[in-house]
């Protein structure tokens, strides 16, 4: 069994304003940043995609997307853990309960959260409506909503929206699927990893959106993994869970949770091996190419947050357990004052101490150590020499690096990618209801 990254979004440098290029208003920052730019072609056996513009959002924008697979699939999702959960996450668990499904639905512009049994009756509606021109179970369609909160999704753009869908499907549409889940997103998000398994070659494609209200917790975003993988429904939610824990919750943006937090894996089988577990070799192959596909996923978002102009991988070791490992991780990439230094490039080891400190861990401040790519500005709670922390200056400057804490207490280890907090997130975030 192997695996390789063949992931469409390919990338390179663009030094140049990263929302004038895009369409967004301007960052006025003109740092390098680097963003996908090539849609190579993905199909996935057995799967068809479709991207429409249904009016959610106004003029040709694409606002719906369908994800459909030809045989049942089995079905793994995780949820948002907000009390507050739009009217799609409701149903969407409902069905992911059965573990089969064969419809992705998936509409941007609009959450149809706290939208109350209207909401509800408009996501029930559109399933129906899915399962009826596909012939198969309403129970099989899977809704997912995302956008302004507090709307109720329009019924007519839906009807209109979900025929065109179905009319439009297509092996090679999956980039148009992934163009019509963006809401504030800069540009899709696509990942892929093709494996062999049991002499048979088995693809993960992977589409999400997320750029703002991003936190650890499934991060805030829609997530849709399909793959021709045979897989039963008991393993696959055990395959779903592990790739969460390193790839969407171990990401922050701004420690904002959404109401509309979806994560799903669909696998039809159609590579026709034999199925795998968690205990197998093909079943640990596969789980190393899935956590891949969601790592890279999340690695675009961190990178498309809104307003970003940094991605910072915070590395945190010598804890006494992974678990305040964690703790002291998404305390540091989660505090304000850490994110606006990350952007003024400003080496205050200060700040990640301080938030450290307040993590609820216990830790000896003596024993801490800080490095910024590889830069040690504090070892054993002694502060570097002047000239040393200014190389950390220089290091902090390029858009991707990694602060690195020594807690020196054991052996757990722990690792948040989060972004730099800047002047655009807040005017962006400011005026988004207008």
């Amino acid at each position: 069994m192997s695996h390789d990254d063949d992931s469409a979004a390919k990338v390179r440098t663009v030094c140049c304003t990263r929302r004038v290029l895009l369409g967004r208003p301007s960052l006025g920052t003109g740092r390098c940043v680097k963003l996908p730019v090539r849609e190579t072609p993905i199909r996935v056996p057995g799967f068809r995609f479709a991207g429409v513009a249904c009016g959610i959002k106004g003029g040709r924008k694409l606002d719906l997307a369908l994800v459909h697979s030809e045989t049942p699939a089995t079905v793994a999702g995780m949820f948002t853990r907000n009390r507050v959960k739009a009217a799609p996450v409701v149903i969407a668990a409902r069905h992911v309960r059965r573990g089969r499904a064969q419809a992705v639905l998936i509409n941007s512009g609009n959450a149809n959260a706290c939208t109350g049994a209207a909401g509800a009756r408009v996501a029930i509606a559109a399933c129906r409506q899915t399962g009826i021109a596909l012939g198969i179970s309403p129970y099989d369609v899977l809704p997912c909503s995302t956008g302004k909160i507090g709307v109720v999704l329009p019924a007519v753009s839906m009807v209109r929206g979900i025929d065109a869908a179905v009319r439009a499907l297509d092996a090679g549409a999956l980039w148009q699927a992934a163009h019509a889940m963006r809401t504030t997103d800069a540009f899709p998000k696509v990942a892929t990893r093709r494996l062999q398994v049991g002499g048979r070659s088995v693809t993960i494609a992977g589409l999400a959106k997320g750029a703002g209200m991003i936190a650890p917790d499934v991060a805030t975003l829609l997530v849709c993994v399909i793959t021709d993988a045979r897989v039963a429904a008991p393993a696959l939610r055990a395959f779903l869970r592990a790739a969460v824990a390193t790839s969407f919750n171990a990401i922050t943006v701004d420690g904002d949770m959404s109401t509309n937090d979806t994560v799903l894996v669909l696998a039809n089988g159609a590579a026709g091996h034999a199925p795998l577990t968690p205990a197998s070799a093909g079943g640990r192959c596969f789980a190393a190419a899935l956590a891949g596909v969601m790592e890279s996923l999340a690695d675009m978002v961190v990178a498309d947050g809104e307003g970003a102009t940094k991605r910072v991988r915070v590395e945190v070791h010598g804890a006494a357990t992974p678990a305040a490992a964690r703790r002291v991780a998404r305390s540091i990439a989660g505090s304000q004052l850490v994110k606006t230094a990350f952007y003024g490039a400003d080496p205050n080891w200060g700040r990640i101490v301080c938030a450290a400190g307040y993590a609820g861990v216990l830790l000896r401040p003596e024993r801490l150590g800080v490095r910024i790519s590889g830069v040690e500005v504090l070892r054993r709670g002694e502060p570097a020499a002047p000239h040393v922390v200014r190389r950390a200056a220089a290091a902090m400057r390029r858009d991707t690096f990694t602060v690195a804490v020594d807690l020196g207490a054991g052996a757990g280890a722990a690792t948040i990618t989060t972004s730099d907090l800047t002047p655009a997130y807040v005017r962006f975030n400011s005026a988004y209801s207008t």
